[in-house]
């Protein structure tokens, strides 16, 4: 298809630049490795698609419509139950209508997809009654919160062929990751062995809902916060199957919310690589953004740091990407690197294709997740 060749012939040129670049280090230095492919904004001529919006627990559901909305889809309607939630949302959406019900959105034959940021417990069995519907789905992370669930979502997405895709923002939005995909595709850092991702958070406690502090509902540190960092192991690793080796969960600081867990990690390895996670609600006041989330991709010929929200080291802004290997030692601004998901996620539901992520990726990282939470031994530090 038309659009499909396209994104291949964009694929193949950005792999060329990038090997380009890669081959003039030692000759340009740090101006060559600075270039970045600039993000440019698409302007459709029509709209690509056309969605609605189910469930708003989390601010993530914003940066879902947007990069659905840059990828050429029409917001169309939304529903919420919470009638705070649906007037904030009003706001930044004065287009959209606003549903009656989720079944009025359900039965709206013209929709295509439907995205939802509910409360993580529920996301699953929405994007059950989505997919049914006929429509695609785009659920924020954790998209599942149970073995149980996961396995009744794989027989409907099977059963009905539509597609469960889960935003992992922290690899799909952060444009020093996605830059991170180019120079190991272009061979920056030879093969990669492992991941480190660490995901720290600041809780904010006065700011959270009640469901942020019920197991069941979020399910628990791993399954929710780290769902991210598997992906992204997934993703530079290559890996299509993997083990957990070891995890582990507890709430060590927090007593009086006996339902959080504070704090998590986990080792992995699978076909493609190792990986190690790390993720907690400890994020002080002082630091100036509310987690200082980063991912060292350890290869045969060199290794890549991101720091995604913010450079304790001074440097200004988000989006920091180190690139060491056998020609020296590189700092990248990935600050207008562009964010394809959003259109690539449009492709595939317009050309039933899978280049924004596949399915089986999709699924193995929530199932790795899901495992690793599961199996989790508990922890807690003498008082």
């Amino acid at each position: 298809m038309k659009i499909e060749n396209e994104n291949r012939r964009k694929f193949l040129l950005n792999t060329m630049q990038s090997a380009a670049g890669l081959m003039l280090i030692p000759l340009a230095g740090k101006a060559a490795l600075s270039a970045t492919h600039p993000a440019k904004a698409v302007q459709w001529a029509a709209p690509r698609i056309r969605f609605s919006v189910i469930g708003m627990n989390h601010g993530h559901i914003y940066s879902q419509v947007e990069a659905v909305i840059r990828g050429g889809g029409e917001l169309v309607s939304y529903y919420a139950k919470e009638a705070d939630l649906r007037t904030a949302f009003q706001k930044r959406y004065p287009q959209a209508k606003a549903a009656a019900s989720e079944e009025e959105i359900l039965k709206d034959s013209s929709l295509q997809l439907v995205v939802s940021a509910g409360i993580p417990k529920d996301r699953a069995p929405l994007g059950i009654r989505v997919m049914q519907s006929g429509k695609d789905y785009m659920s924020d992370k954790p998209g599942i919160t149970t073995l149980a669930q996961l396995a009744e979502v794989r027989k409907v997405q099977k059963a009905t062929n539509r597609i469960y895709s889960i935003m992992y923002s922290e690899r799909l939005e952060n444009r020093a990751t996605v830059k991170a995909g180019e120079l190991i595709r272009a061979g920056a850092i030879g093969k990669v062995v492992q991941t480190i991702g660490l995901g720290p958070h600041r809780m904010n406690p006065k700011t959270r809902p009640e469901w942020f502090f019920d197991l069941e509902s979020y399910g628990g540190i791993i399954c929710d916060i780290a769902s991210h960092q598997f992906d992204q192991y997934l993703h530079f690793t290559g890996s299509t199957e993997a083990d957990i080796v070891a995890s582990q969960v507890g709430n060590v600081n927090h007593p009086q919310y006996p339902g959080l867990q504070d704090f998590g990690d986990a080792m992995l390895r699978g076909n493609g690589g190792m990986g190690y996670i790390r993720v907690d609600w400890f994020t002080p006041d002082g630091l100036k953004t509310w987690g200082d989330g980063r991912l060292t991709i350890l290869g045969t010929e060199g290794f890549i740091e991101i720091r995604k929200n913010i450079d304790i080291g001074g440097r200004e802004g988000s989006n920091h990407l180190f690139l060491v290997n056998q020609e020296g030692t590189n700092y990248i601004d990935s600050k207008d690197v562009d964010l394809p998901y959003g259109r690539q996620l449009v492709d595939d539901i317009v050309n039933r294709t899978e280049t924004a992520m596949s399915q089986a990726h999709c699924f193995l990282a929530t199932e790795l997740a899901l495992k690793a939470q599961a199996q989790a031994q508990k922890v807690t530090l003498p008082k």
